[in-house]
């Protein structure tokens, strides 16, 4: 497994808690940032999911709108927590990060959607974030 997909589990992971718990995501992110510190063996898995999560953090109303926009008649509050965190991921990569083909950002998101969230979620992330990679 790529450094980076797993640092998108890792921004998976702390979007996730900081959505179901109802935390500021910079409180989620300073505190994976301390355990990362004990933990140099991740050091690379790690400064990419920060790079994600503080990306969401800068962007994340104009993240929201899209993934609204283009989610057909679904709310942010109506999608599982899980997708709409692996949405604001993938967005955050399509629209802000140069270095991430489109295609790998997708391709990403739907298999981390296959694996932990709904039957359905794949195919409903991999909609959603076609559309918002037509319209960017």
């Amino acid at each position: 497994m790529s450094a980076r997909t797993k640092a998108r589990k890792r921004a998976l992971d702390i979007l996730f808690q900081a959505d179901v718990r109802g935390e500021e995501l910079a409180i989620m992110l300073a505190t994976e940032a301390k355990r990362a510190s004990s933990e140099p063996d991740r050091q690379a898995s790690w400064l990419y999911a920060r790079d994600i999560v503080d990306g969401v953090i800068d962007n994340g109303d104009a993240i929201d709108e899209q993934i609204t926009t283009f989610s057909k008649d679904w709310s942010l509050q109506r999608m599982p927590a899980v997708d709409r965190a692996l949405l604001r991921i993938a967005t955050w990569e399509i629209l802000y990060n140069d270095e991430v083909p489109t295609a790998v950002a997708i391709d990403e998101a739907v298999e981390l959607a296959k694996e932990f969230s709904t039957d359905d979620s794949g195919s409903f992330v991999h909609g959603v974030l076609a559309r918002i990679a037509r319209s960017s």
